[in-house]
């Protein structure tokens, strides 16, 4: 019969979710939970509790929200616990080592890629903007550096051409939840050991931008649907039709003329709005926003709102 064991589980947005709940129902002793402190979100700025807050006052867990993790307060409460590990899943602070040293067994930590592979911040949506086939989630032993640490375990999905960020999103949530008790049921049956990364073949991931989700019309056809697909839904890829902020949120190819100039809306296509786009390609929309309105179909979109033949989308 596999060890129990007990668990100071660090993590804050819903990813992090289905982690929590399977350390409960697996059986594991979870002491403390530890998310971000809560922050206004939202059109309305609302302060709202962080998913995994949430979640854990669901559960009838011990929650704290430290501005930092690495204050003698805070080392000191965690130390109280006497944790056979952490479990970190997207938490957003970096640990000291100091801190990291208190588990008796070690840190381990949950992440949407297959390392090393997309370290950082956006592994889902960078994955999904460079066009990959497939990703996976990595479960590795923490250490300073970021994503850095020995790998334990890994599970690859394919990237499918309709997966968007939220669909990928919620796969890898659930993939890294049953990895994560697959890892610490072979820690304790000695049936995996870490493995050092090649470093060398590292790719990074950095937190977006805002100019990260700006559709340029220049670039081939996959290039901005991939784009589209890792905007989708939050925060939207974006584009301008006379001066008014457009987001797409799903488009495909589609045929396009010899020589039309990139961003300009093609002619001869009722109830579509066909965007010319480098190497004489296309793509035809087909869910739009404008400004602060609603995300709709496009039929429904060009009902009330016109961009006629010729227009320049930019």
């Amino acid at each position: 019969m596999t060890k129990n064991f007990q668990i100071v589980f660090f993590g804050t947005p819903d990813f992090a979710v289905p982690s929590l709940t399977k350390l409960i129902y697996g059986g594991h002793r979870v002491a403390m939970v530890v998310t971000q402190p809560d922050r206004p979100r939202g059109r309305g700025q609302k302060t709202l509790p962080t998913p995994i807050k949430q979640a854990a006052l669901e559960l009838g867990l011990t929650v704290y929200q430290p501005n930092s993790v690495n204050t003698n307060d805070f080392y000191e409460k965690v130390l109280e616990t006497a944790p056979d590990y952490f479990v970190v899943v997207a938490f957003g602070q970096i640990f000291s080592e100091k801190l990291l040293k208190i588990p008796q067994k070690g840190a381990i930590n949950v992440h949407a890629s297959l390392l090393p592979k997309y370290r950082g911040a956006a592994p889902i949506q960078w994955a999904l903007i460079n066009g990959e086939r497939e990703t996976g989630v990595t479960t590795m032993l923490m250490e300073k550096k970021m994503d850095a640490g020995d790998i334990l375990l890994s599970s690859a999905t394919p990237i499918e051409s309709f997966d968007n960020a939220e669909s990928l999103h919620d796969r890898l949530a659930d993939i890294g939840a049953k990895l994560l008790l697959d890892t610490l049921t072979a820690l304790e049956k000695n049936e995996v050991h870490p493995k050092p990364q090649e470093h060398s073949h590292a790719t990074f991931a950095p937190m977006l931008k805002k100019e990260d989700s700006h559709i340029d019309w220049k670039q081939p056809t996959d290039k901005i649907e991939s784009l589209i697909r890792a905007m989708a839904p939050k925060p939207g890829a974006f584009t301008f039709h006379e001066n008014k902020r457009l987001k797409i949120f799903k488009a495909m190819p589609a045929p396009s003329e010899k020589n039309a100039i990139p961003g300009t809306v093609l002619k001869g296509f009722e109830n579509e709005i066909r965007v010319a786009s480098g190497q004489d390609e296309a793509l035809s929309i087909l869910e739009i926003q404008c400004g602060s309105g609603k995300r709709m179909k496009i039929s429904d979109f060009l009902r009330g709102n016109s961009i006629p033949p010729g227009s320049t989308l930019s």
